[in-house]
């Protein structure tokens, strides 16, 4: 298994778009991925839009990205990079 933490810096957080063009990215590797957000100990299953949205990340949330699979470290680096990135907003 391997992880990081990051923290969403876009101001609307995960909603529509940006948890969609997570959920594509996160869906393009084979290994299992999910999002724990850490203030509140939640942990929801990457590939999936309706528990990302239900999570409610909004600005300023820190959160884990973890992976466990053949490609674990491609898609955490990728998923961190994609949110620190602030989905282009």
């Amino acid at each position: 298994m391997y992880s990081k933490q990051t923290t969403v810096i876009n101001r609307s957080g995960l909603h529509a778009r940006p948890a969609s063009e997570f959920v594509i990215a996160a869906k393009t590797f084979e290994s299992k991925i999910t999002v724990c957000n850490i203030s509140d100990g939640e942990t929801v299953n990457a590939k999936s839009i309706s528990r990302i949205l239900a999570q409610g990340m909004t600005q300023g949330t820190k959160i884990e990205i973890a992976a466990e699979g053949v490609d674990e470290q491609q898609a955490v680096d990728q998923l961190v990079e994609i949110v620190d990135s602030g989905f282009g907003e």
